[in-house]
């Protein structure tokens, strides 16, 4: 027996091992718990902040942009008046 073969057959025997081993569960209710944690702290995916970072970003460039053009009429309305 070659030895990738053989490692490969040792890793898959330690794998079946572990699937049927109540280590199985205990991974089951780790991740159950995490996610339950994750939730509990409002946590949101890389993805979705990523999203929110990108609409923020956005929606801060239109009120840039509503405010020079606010300016430019106000300036356009006092049309050289000094103001008092």
């Amino acid at each position: 027996m070659e030895k990738q073969a053989f490692f490969q057959d040792f890793q898959q025997k330690v794998m079946d091992l572990i699937k049927a081993s109540p280590a199985a569960d205990i991974e089951r209710n780790i991740k159950a718990l995490m996610g339950q944690t994750f939730n509990k702290l409002e946590l949101v995916s890389r993805e979705e902040f990523d999203i929110q970072a990108a609409l923020l970003q956005s929606l801060q460039a239109r009120v840039d942009a509503l405010e020079a053009r606010l300016a430019q009429q106000a300036d356009q309305r006092d049309g050289g008046q000094p103001n008092a």
